[in-house]
């Protein structure tokens, strides 16, 4: 019988079928964060209950803690980070606390430390797990409750899902970046098109990209509503897999993490790769996205009434007008961080665009490196000299910062962002920002000329 990745995934980790249809599934690994792990703790105290396998599970401060110096910036946000400390010690878990040389956003870290290889089913209570299925691996966020679970049992309840295949087919062309690619089919696929689904991305311009890129196409297919995300094992991912401080510590054999050649997906789209041009958001949803050198859709474009108003509400919030030339949208504030584009790859793209220019006038502009190892390494390879002389602010500390705004770094009513993050729905980055979603060379290119540009020009 032939089958698809996903589906191998989810066989290889079925401990038991239930009575009413889902199953029990094994979690191979468990990341915890200081934002979504306090309730499951307590949870645990209160049935007198322990950690079943505690070297099976990590926890990471990355959501609320503050970029700009190792404290944290309030005491709300440093209760939750030393709660989330004391509770690592009392159940003997790893913590990548603060001032630890490997602290950084959990789904930078966890590749960049070798937890995660193909075959492994990987749980964490935030959406973007899916990151890790660019390895071959199933990744999914879980809620408070799903975490208690896993934690006491090392199991889940779980609900196979359908599964789609996007394919993208042909290669790319210059400028056209992983974020372009997955921006593109978030905007054709639409958000919420793939719910109910894993989707599988295939295809040559899929298969060209490094682990950095295959990551961001991983980590961004949530906004499809997608709960797993997968891109078939090559050598390109065996190649990754090695030189980290736990490339040993998980081993998945005797199995092809592929689909085979004649599965049967349930739904099937195909996007060319040569189509795709750099894209950039312009309403309050990932799927509300048109090329930097198309105009801001007018009325005339949908025929629906629900669509039109959609239209009016987001043009609304986003100070925009109909038809309005995508380049002529000017920014405040440029930010290139999360857990979508902040990795070494990405700040090299952004420094290419950004040596031997300036940030325009009036703009802010602000990186945060992903992981304290990511920092160092930029440090040491000269970027952060590259963003400074620029005109970007560095900061030493790795964490979410300003993708959701749960620190100290927080677009202001109105301020327009050209983000490198993953979402840009109303008040993300704070209480009345706008934000566009972009590649972090595209954000570079809008820092230096103060207004949506098409990073083409700067090649």
């Amino acid at each position: 019988m032939t089958k698809t990745l996903y589906d191998k995934l989810v066989d290889a980790h079925k401990v038991c079928d239930l009575p009413d249809g889902d199953m029990l599934i094994y979690v191979d690994f468990h990341i915890m964060n200081e934002y979504t792990s306090p309730q499951a703790f307590s949870g645990m105290e209160s049935k007198g209950l322990k950690v079943w396998r505690p070297e099976a599970h990590l926890t990471v401060v990355d959501h609320v803690n503050a970029t700009r110096s190792v404290e944290a910036p309030d005491a709300q946000s440093k209760l939750l980070i030393d709660n989330l400390e004391n509770n690592s010690i009392k159940h003997g878990i790893a913590f990548y606390g603060l001032g630890d040389p490997r602290q950084g956003i959990e789904h930078v870290i966890v590749p960049e430390q070798g937890l995660v290889v193909p075959g492994m089913l990987i749980a964490c209570g935030d959406s973007h797990t899916t990151t890790y299925g660019a390895f071959g691996a199933l990744g999914f966020g879980i809620g408070t409750s799903e975490v208690e679970h896993v934690l006491a049992t090392q199991t889940l309840r779980y609900k196979r899902m359908k599964a789609m295949r996007v394919t993208i087919q042909g290669s790319t062309t210059l400028g056209v970046t992983a974020k372009d690619i997955i921006m593109k089919v978030v905007q054709v696929v639409g958000a919420g098109g793939a719910n109910g689904f894993a989707v599988e991305f295939a295809g040559s311009a899929i298969r060209d990209l490094d682990m950095a890129g295959r990551m961001t196409i991983c980590n961004m297919a949530v906004e499809l509503g997608a709960r797993a995300a997968l891109i078939a094992v090559d050598e390109i991912t065996q190649a990754a897999l090695k030189g980290h401080s736990h490339s040993d510590q998980f081993a998945f054999k005797g199995e092809s993490w592929v689909s085979d050649p004649k599965a049967v997906f349930d739904k099937e789209f195909t996007i060319s790769g040569a189509a795709i041009e750099p894209l950039i958001t312009w309403g309050t949803s990932p799927d509300q996205s048109i090329s930097i050198t198309a105009n801001v859709p007018s009325a005339l474009d949908y025929v629906s009434p629900k669509a039109k108003m959609a239209l009016e509400r987001s043009l609304q919030y986003m100070g925009l007008t109909e038809g309005q030339p995508a380049q002529s949208i000017k920014i405040d504030t440029a930010f290139i961080g999360s857990c979508t584009n902040s990795r070494i790859e990405d700040l090299r793209e952004a420094a290419k665009i950004l040596e031997g220019r300036q940030v325009a006038e009036g703009v802010e502009a602000i990186v945060v490196p992903g992981s304290a190892l990511t920092r160092i390494r930029a440090e040491a390879e000269g970027l952060r000299g590259i963003f400074e002389t620029a005109g970007f602010e560095w900061r030493p500390e790795a964490g979410c910062s300003m993708c959701l705004a749960m620190n100290d770094d927080i677009a202001m009513d109105g301020e327009r962002v050209a983000s490198s993050t993953n979402r840009n729905f109303e008040g993300r980055q704070g209480r009345g920002a706008r934000t566009h979603l972009m590649s972090p060379a595209m954000v570079a290119a809008a820092a230096v000329t103060g207004h949506l540009v098409d990073v083409r020009d700067f090649r």
